[in-house]
């Protein structure tokens, strides 16, 4: 589970990496500018480690249904040969993906505005650019991207149900507490990444909204941002110093003097 959890914090630092500082460039800026280069390059990556978070959380399922259906096979299980496999597999897909879309994106022609009505380089407000047909890539996009992001959701959910079907059979009722806790961050997380990407992707391209357009901001920027914390929260330390950092807050605003209407 940690050997998965580092990597996740790794791809995540790079995702928001790819966006963020130059999203916050433009922001202070009066220029807000990028070149057709950066726009792919930033289009590839962002792609690239977007589906790794979404095999890693895969994979990471895959873990905890080990650990909580088969527990005294868990070592030989996961070993490491098999989390080597399982991140080797989730970063290749990720990148071919990745680079089939942005092949196919360099192949189309842009000669109306180019006025990316968005916050970065996505796919869909580019292709909203494009004046040759972007036929071949929406297909790919319905077809081959939505199995890029169904194959893992898919995975998390038949190894939620069998963890689901076996936690069921403990007879007490803390052992049922135990183990669904393991499963309470990953499930957090989970949540938050595939409930603002399926508002955001499985819906018309021509219906791509200012609110769309803001729902990215929560997977591309918030739930990275959060997913250390989510996690940490199951940390007994974590929790003790969070108790003391909110206690302070609330003694050190007790301390302020109470202001009376005449």
């Amino acid at each position: 589970m940690y050997f998965f959890l580092s990597i996740l914090s790794f791809a995540d630092i790079c995702y928001t990496t790819v966006i963020v500082p130059k999203m916050l460039v433009n922001f202070l800026s009066e220029k807000k500018t990028i070149s057709y280069a950066e726009c792919l390059t930033q289009m590839y990556f962002f792609l690239a480690f977007g589906n790794t978070d979404s095999y890693l959380l895969a994979a990471m399922a895959i873990d905890r249904y080990v650990a909580i259906c088969n527990p005294f096979h868990y070592v030989t299980v996961m070993n490491r040969r098999c989390c080597a496999l399982l991140l080797a597999f989730s970063i290749t897909f990720s990148y071919l993906h990745s680079l089939l879309h942005v092949l196919l994106m360099n192949q189309l022609t842009f000669c109306a505005s180019n006025v990316i009505h968005h916050f970065f380089c996505d796919i869909n407000p580019v292709l909203k650019l494009s004046c040759s047909s972007t036929f071949v890539i929406e297909v790919v996009d319905k077809t081959e991207g939505l199995a890029s992001v169904m194959a893992p959701f898919l995975c998390i959910l038949i190894s939620y149900l069998r963890i689901l079907i076996s936690v069921l059979k403990i007879p007490s009722a803390a052992g049922k507490c135990k183990a669904f806790s393991t499963c309470s961050s990953h499930l957090t997380v989970v949540t938050l990444f595939y409930g603002s990407i399926s508002y955001v992707y499985f819906r018309p391209l021509s219906s791509y909204t200012l609110q769309e357009r803001i729902a990215t901001i929560n997977y591309t920027v918030l739930t990275p941002m959060l997913n250390p914390f989510i996690y940490s929260l199951r940390n007994k330390d974590m929790k003790h110093g969070l108790e003391k950092v909110l206690n302070k807050i609330k003694s050190q605003m007790g301390r302020f003097p109470s202001t009376k209407a005449n």
